[in-house]
């Protein structure tokens, strides 16, 4: 029989073990995978999905350790999972396209639609002569962000709205003073995401009254949007990482469609300096025009329709001067998602 004092002395070493970050086998900690994600832009409203993911446990209840970044739109979030410096990211899956059309050995795809439709829009203001009416750009100055994914579809759009751009200027401007050049009437109308712009201009003292918003998609563009990207080395080697992911993000969302003010909680604990109601607001609109669609509503959320792919790539040989060396299937792999009943949107 084992003496007291040396079952004293065993469970002193044990404990020293532990201290020193070690366990015994039957009680070994099982190692959480690391995992870099970038957004494709800062800490907003329409990031609760993400974070809420985060602040609520579902990404460690898979076993992940991850760490979520801002980003500088994005088209410019497509490079950082490509090389490898992020694992995952989000980003606008038209420029993807487009990335590997140019090289399609690049180590990246898409995973996961989070924008069923795009957020891509032109917003103008009515006192400065636009309407919901595309027509209504002709003979005005559009700002224009260059990494922007609404100005990359410009091409495209011109064409299935009938726009005669023959009297538009175009001014290349940055992120920063997009919303204020606009607001200061420097700019008749500019590019950009729909809820980012309309809800800055209103940060910038412009009303909704005299706000005009063209949504691309109400206007013959059906592309898709953002989706959760994947860098497919990472992926081959730690699939059932990037499956509970996805997991937990599918959580996470539903969660910030279901309570909105608790997923603009996230994103203030992350950003003090942005206003309460102007972010709700913008979760809100992301959440009606581009993640709970009604093709989500009865799919599921996250998933895509092939044949809707494979038509935008066309679409995109307009835009985006594709040369056609990119086919849906090397664009998307649905294999990580969750099962359908999983990814239900409340």
């Amino acid at each position: 029989m084992i003496s007291r004092r040396l079952l004293s002395k065993l469970s002193a070493v044990a404990a020293l073990a532990l201290a020193a970050g070690f366990s015994m086998p039957a009680g070994q900690a099982v190692a959480q995978t690391a995992v870099k994600f970038t957004l494709d832009w800062k800490f907003e409203g329409p990031a609760a999905g993400f974070l809420l993911a985060q602040d609520k446990g579902y990404f460690k209840a898979e076993g992940l350790d991850v760490t979520i970044d801002t980003g500088n739109g994005s088209v410019e979030a497509i490079p950082r999972v490509a090389t490898g410096a992020y694992q995952m990211g989000f980003g606008d899956i038209n420029s993807l396209i487009k990335f590997l059309d140019e090289d399609g050995s690049q180590k990246i795809k898409a995973a996961m639609m989070v924008y069923e439709r795009p957020t891509f829009a032109v917003v103008g203001r009515k006192s400065l002569g636009i309407t919901t009416d595309p027509k209504s750009l002709e003979g005005k100055k559009l700002g224009a962000p260059p990494p922007d994914g609404a100005f990359a579809q410009w091409k495209a759009f011109k064409q299935v709205a009938k726009i005669d751009d023959s009297k538009i200027t175009l001014e290349s401007i940055g992120f920063p003073v997009r919303e204020p050049m606009l607001a200061q009437g420097k700019v008749d109308a500019v590019f950009g995401f729909a809820f980012s712009v309309i809800l800055n201009l209103k940060a910038q003292g412009i009303k909704d009254d005299d706000i005009a918003t063209i949504l691309m998609a109400e206007h013959g563009l059906n592309l898709y949007g953002n989706a959760v990207l994947i860098n497919t080395d990472f992926a081959a080697k730690n699939p059932a990482a990037v499956k509970g992911f996805l997991k937990a993000l599918a959580k996470g969302f539903a969660d910030a469609v279901a309570k909105p003010e608790e997923g603009v909680t996230a994103v203030l604990k992350r950003n003090e300096t942005l206003n309460k109601d102007i972010e709700l607001e913008r979760l809100k609109m992301a959440n009606a025009m581009n993640i709970k669609t009604p093709y989500v509503v009865a799919n599921g959320f996250g998933g895509i329709d092939p044949a809707r792919l494979a038509a935008s790539i066309d679409t995109l040989k307009v835009s985006m001067g594709l040369k056609g060396n990119v086919k849906a299937e090397q664009v998307f792999d649905a294999s990580f998602l969750p099962a359908k009943a999983e990814r239900m949107l409340p």
